[in-house]
């Protein structure tokens, strides 16, 4: 008999993704009966990030196809502090920093950018979607907790949602000493999905989605039903 399959590792795309229909998120995520696909969007994406991680982090030129944002990521690249690109932060259940890869990592995220700065800090996240309309800022809620637990000098972190096509900037700002009220919420929503797994129940939620964006066939609410 196999492992159990557990909730943790989590992270924001996973616990997102659980929230969005834990039944679609079952049979994507947990029981991977459908081969990843990446959109044309995704790729971009991919690229763009790599290419930001670079010029940022080791002052590689930017490819031409995205010389439009030199001047937002030289800005960047020119704030006084650390520059950490990429940077991978492990957290264990005890809400204790551990290595992204370690035996007891119980939550995983990823920085685009972080640059500290003595007690400050600046976490950005490179967006290249067409219209921040719908950003969603928990990403940098759980980023900013990820990073005051990793570096214990940092007391006020400013973020943003860089959105690098819609020329556009979603700004948060976050104190240590208010990360009580952010796990509270995120552990609430940690329980929700490791509540499914304990028990095995995957409730579909239907939504406008569910047409023609899930592959999911046996579902009622699928859109080829």
């Amino acid at each position: 008999m196999g492992k159990p399959v557990e909730a943790a590792p989590w992270s924001f795309s996973k616990i997102k993704s659980f929230e969005t229909c834990p039944k679609q998120f079952y049979h994507e995520k947990v029981l991977k009966e459908f081969a990843f696909v990446e959109s044309e969007q995704m790729r971009y994406g991919t690229e763009f990030h790599t290419a930001a991680e670079n010029f940022v982090g080791k002052g590689t030129e930017l490819p031409k196809h995205f010389a439009f944002a030199k001047p937002v990521l030289q800005s960047l690249a020119d704030k006084p502090g650390k520059k950490l690109v990429e940077q991978k932060l492990g957290l264990n259940s005890k809400l204790e920093a551990c290595s992204f890869f370690a035996k007891d990592v119980w939550f995983r995220g990823i920085v685009d950018l972080l640059i500290i700065d003595g007690e400050d800090a600046l976490i950005i996240d490179h967006k290249t979607g067409k219209s921040s309309q719908y950003a969603e800022k928990g990403q940098l809620e759980l980023m900013a907790l990820s990073v005051f637990r990793h570096f214990p000098e940092v007391k006020n972190i400013k973020a943003g949602l860089l959105f690098v096509i819609a020329n556009d900037f979603v700004k948060a700002s976050y104190e240590r000493s208010g990360q009580r009220e952010l796990w509270t919420k995120w552990l609430s929503n940690y329980s929700a999905m490791e509540k499914a797994f304990e028990t095995g129940v995957w409730n579909p939620k239907p939504s406008g989605l569910c047409k023609r964006h899930c592959q999911v066939l046996e579902c009622p609410h699928n859109g080829a039903n």
